[in-house]
Formats: structure tokens, sequence, C-alpha cells
């Protein structure tokens, strides 16, 4: 694959960390997270791939054992706070004296400087910094945040695992490792470069909601059907936009013109009635295999049984009879070989990366006696 043999250290957090580096494990690279001791279960569920150590980082031996396993490994991922490495006594500066190689990738949601560097926030307040927030909605309505997609996995784990694959590429020429400051807020505003540099062209010169694409177009949205499920609608151009009528059973004669914002509430009014005629599977049947751009919004428990996720195999099932999406960016000579067996429970792999890492059964056997580290292989087996 990809990254193997790329051993990286992911200190335990939430969602934007734990997806970046569930990236790099389904790509090949070697991901040991570090977890705390008693704690009863991870919240992690981006686990895919990766082995779990437990240590007490209340403990110096803990934080000195940490420190060792950094400096033998090509990737930290961090997802603290400003400053809560440093008072450990494991910032980049620190790591990377012991290992120049060392890539010490920060993810946080306001970066490692700023007025707002140590302040806590989730997506949406991310989302909302990055002037993003401000173009998504309906007409009329206050700003709506989708799921927590742009900020913590968009233009946090995503943009993470990209400057970290960057970082590795740029080490193979330089032999020198680096640190990554990924915020989330200018990740998200990056991810929004098209929505910022397309405003000059009338691409969003109108209040929100009221847009080609944020869903004032009525030929950009989505219309209910008669069995209560839903059709996408994408169809910008004039060419696929004919076909949409065409499928509707629509005569452009006696309709007003596609770009004409005054009328665009009447083309809604029309297209919702005449979705709302047929069922969705009916709809797929009439614009299967045309260019109208219509498609149906697949639940999750439809979108692997669809023809073409099944074609390309896009969906997998784990050990567990669970379903998810299979890595993307598909390549070519090596493509990600997610893993399908059961996440790590806590410290399960503990005595075993130890071991790899050159610690002896007896040290092992102290860290354990003393509390400086947790290992449940027995329990993962039950």
């Amino acid at each position: 694959m990809a990254l193997a043999g790329v051993r990286v250290i992911e200190l335990a957090g939430l969602a934007p960390a734990p997806f970046c580096g569930m990236i790099l494990a389904d790509f090949g690279a070697k991901v040991i997270r570090v977890d705390r001791t008693k704690t009863g279960m991870s919240l992690d569920t981006q686990a895919r791939g990766k082995r779990s150590v437990a240590i007490n980082l209340k403990t110096s031996e803990g934080v000195s054992l940490l420190k060792k396993l950094c400096l033998q490994s090509d990737v930290v991922l961090e997802p603290y706070r400003k400053g809560v490495m440093e008072k450990l006594g494991l910032g980049p500066q620190e790591l990377l004296k012991g290992n120049p190689r060392l890539i010490y990738a920060r993810l946080t949601g306001y970066g490692q400087s700023g007025s707002y560097a140590s302040a806590a926030g989730h997506d949406i307040n991310y989302l909302a910094m990055s002037g993003l927030l401000s173009r998504l909605g309906r007409s009329g309505e206050k700003p709506y945040a989708p799921l927590n997609l742009i900020a913590d996995f968009a233009g946090g784990g995503l943009s993470c695992a990209l400057g970290i694959v960057l970082a590795l590429l740029e080490r193979e020429r330089s032999g020198r490792g680096q640190i990554i400051d990924a915020s989330m807020v200018e990740g998200a505003a990056y991810v929004g470069s098209f929505a910022w540099k397309s405003q000059s062209i009338g691409m969003w010169d109108r209040p929100r909601g009221e847009n080609m694409l944020d869903s004032g177009a009525p030929f950009y949205d989505t219309y209910q059907t008669s069995d209560g499920k839903y059709v996408a609608v994408g169809a910008i151009e004039p060419q696929f936009y004919t076909q949409l009528l065409k499928g509707l059973d629509l005569d452009p004669g006696s309709l007003p013109p596609q770009m004409s914002f005054t009328d665009w509430p009447e083309l809604r009014r029309i297209f919702t009635e005449r979705f709302a005629s047929k069922s969705q599977e009916d709809w797929s049947q009439v614009f299967d295999g045309t260019d109208a751009c219509v498609t149906p919004v697949l639940s999750f428990q439809q979108v692997s049984s669809h023809p073409h996720n099944q074609e390309r195999n896009s969906f997998l099932t784990d050990s567990n009879g669970e379903q998810s999406p299979r890595p993307a960016p598909v390549l070519s000579r090596t493509p990600a070989e997610p893993s399908l067996s059961s996440d790590p429970f806590i410290g399960e792999h503990t005595v075993e990366v130890l071991n790899e890492f050159g610690f002896k059964s007896e040290e092992i056997e102290q860290m354990m006696t003393h509390g400086v580290v947790e290992g449940d292989a027995i329990k993962a087996k039950l």
C-alpha cells in the first residue's frame, strides 16, 4: 500500500484526528492510537486498522514512554488544545530535537496562533469563523450547518492527512521532518475556495438560499416523490435542463426561461407537483441513462444495493456486519486495503506494540504493575 512502512502515533481524540488516522491506516500506515488508562471504552468510531496502547500520562514514566514511542515513529498526530503537549515536555520542538525526521501534525479548531488559539469550539464554531456558515441555508432562514462534515472532517481530518502526506513526500528530498499546523477554520475556508473565488462572476451575489447552488434554483434542489422519498436534481447546463424537462414531460414553451430568477418560485412549484406524481423508483426508471442529472436520494440502508455502487464495490462490510464507505480515491497499483476486523479495545495491543518498540517482557510487566500502561488483549478476544 502507498503508506506501507510509515509509523504513526495518534493521540486519542474525537472526530477529526481519528478520521485522519483512519485515512493513513487505510492506505497502509501503522497507526498506533495512544489511549488513556482507566477508560472503559473508546469513542473512536474511526479506529479501522489501528492498534491501541493505553498509557497513563499522569505519571512521569508514562510521559517518558510516550516520548520514546514518538521518537521512533514517522508521524505524531496530536488533537489537543495549544500548550497541552508542551506542558508534558512533548511539544514538537522537543521531539524534533530527538528525531529531526519526525512529522508532528497538530490538528485544532483555531490553529496554534491567534487570539482564539486556546479557545474551545466545535465544527459549527469553526464553520462560522470560516465565513462559509453565513452562506449555508434556505432563503429567509437562519444559517444551517450540514452535520459536522465541513470543518471537522473535510477542513480538519482530511486536510491534515493531506498535510502529513505532503510532509512525508518532502522528507524524501530533505531528510527533515516538520510541524503541521492544521486549523479547522482555515481548512474549512480552503475547502470553500470555490465560493470565495467565484463571487466576482455572479455565483453568490444574491442573498443566502437564492443563488444557483444553495437551493435557490429549482433545477438544483431535492424533491419529494409520491412514496415519501426524494430525488436530487442538478440540471444546470441548458442541455441537461432540456433532458430534465423531457423526463418530466413538460413543454419548454409553456415555462418561463430557466435563468429567470423572478420565475424560480413558479418553476419550483411546477417541479414539486410533477415529482410528487411518481415514486422514487419510477423516476429512476425515467431518468437513468439520461443526462438530466436526476438521481435518487439514497439512505444509508440503500446505498450498497444500488447497481452503480455494487459494480464499484463502493461500500464494504466489516467482520461485525457493519457497512461503511470504501477508502477513496482508488489507486491503480497500491490501493487501500482497509482492515475488516473489529475496532481495537483500549489497550488491546499494548504488549504487542511495546515489544515491537524493543521493550523487554520484564519491563512491560513492571510498567503494568505500576499502572504506567494497561493491556487487555484477553478482553478484546471475548
